[in-house]
């Protein structure tokens, strides 16, 4: 199972980010090969890529698609959550009283 999922060996290219952040939506590969215009080989060829630039293994307890959702969200931002509209579970007060949140800020 891989447990470094972090960066390895180059930045995402734009369509990867993109295919990702829908990913990190929920969307299957034929919703993404819809809304991209492309091929669901196009977009399964994708992931693939881009698991493998984070370094991210497929085995039978893995779950590749779960793993890069991680690795992108923590790398590149958490706009899959923000898009949700949800109330975030983090929240502090802060010094003048307001509420923050760390983790999304």
């Amino acid at each position: 199972m891989a447990t470094d999922i972090t960066i390895q060996m180059r930045d995402l290219t734009p369509f990867e980010r993109l295919v990702l952040e829908l990913l990190c939506e929920g969307k299957s590969n034929a919703a993404i090969a819809r809304e991209t215009a492309h091929t669901e080989k196009v977009v399964e060829n994708t992931v693939s890529r881009s698991a493998k630039a984070f370094g991210i293994k497929s085995d039978g307890d893995t779950n590749v698609r779960v793993l890069l959702a991680l690795a992108y969200r923590t790398h590149y931002g958490d706009k899959a959550w923000e898009k949700l509209h949800l109330p975030c579970e983090h929240f502090e007060v802060g010094p003048d009283g307001q509420s923050i949140c760390n983790r999304h800020l």
